[in-house]
């Protein structure tokens, strides 16, 4: 397994991972567990900076008002409904959205409360594969659910996800072209070659969908906002795990089989 440095690969500036140049430029949003380790988790970073999270708008869950995309937002919490109140101290209205995906009132979030509470813009439910990274990026103690402190790590963090999807999604068709993801990931300082870029695009681009009784359903060309997220954070797992084994920062790496597979076996 080899990588190489002369043209595509590593990002633009000293190293892997390093943010885009000075003055301006977005990086995967900051959130989720502590910086000691998470599966997933985004890198670290000081205002203004790489990890920050981008500028923009207010973002918000559920379907701001108008046009954009097909379904007016790019994606996140459906419409959330009235609960119980909260408790010392915790932001009222985060809490009543804890309590509309808590439908079992357990205390507690579910995968599966998380995957019917999660949409993208079009109102088509989040890929199962990124509900259950999230669940592994802010479930912190490992209990198999998400509690109210780290609902609201992943409340943050989708929220700047939706930002950043927003910006990049230039067009306003609600997913990201081909073209669109090469410069989000070259902002976030990954630099893929084409080849490569065209194989993200086709991995995470969004499959038909069967539909009650009738054909397969054809979503929008692109990658939608569900799948835009895992997407960037397997690119940035994946660099992270060559940075590892590229001890030397020549942009090339001897693997043993052994290796190797450890190495697969370990990413998401």
């Amino acid at each position: 397994m080899s990588y190489g440095h002369q043209q595509y690969g590593g990002p633009p500036g000293g190293g892997y991972g390093a943010p885009p140049p000075p003055g301006g430029g977005y990086a995967p949003p900051h959130g989720g567990p502590p910086a000691h380790g998470g599966y997933g988790a985004p890198p670290p970073g000081g205002p203004g900076g790489y990890g920050a999270p981008p500028p923009g708008g207010p973002g918000g869950y559920g379907p701001p008002g108008g046009g954009y995309g097909a379904g007016g937002h790019a994606g996140g919490f459906g419409p959330a409904v009235g609960g119980h109140g909260p408790p010392p101290g915790a932001d009222p209205q985060l809490w009543n959205w804890f309590t509309s995906v808590d439908t079992d009132r357990s205390g507690a979030i579910t995968a599966t409360e998380l995957e019917r509470a999660l949409i993208n813009g079009d109102w088509t439910p989040f890929d199962l594969d990124t509900v259950k990274l999230l669940m592994t990026i802010f479930d912190t103690d490992r209990s198999g659910t998400i509690g109210f402190n780290e609902f609201a790590g992943l409340w943050k963090y989708i929220k700047d996800w939706q930002n950043v999807f927003k910006h990049f999604d230039r067009d306003r068709s609600g997913s990201i072209d081909l073209g669109e993801l090469r410069d989000a990931l070259a902002q976030f300082g990954y630099n893929l070659s084409p080849t490569t870029l065209g194989l993200v695009q086709r991995k995470y681009g969004a499959a038909p969908t069967p539909t009650h009784g009738m054909p397969m359903h054809a979503p929008p060309p692109g990658i939608s906002f569900d799948r835009f997220v895992r997407a960037c954070v397997v690119v940035k797992q994946l660099s992270e795990a060559f940075q590892r084994l590229d001890t030397d920062r020549d942009g090339w790496v001897q693997i043993g089989y052994e290796g190797f597979m450890e190495t697969v076996l370990s990413l998401p």
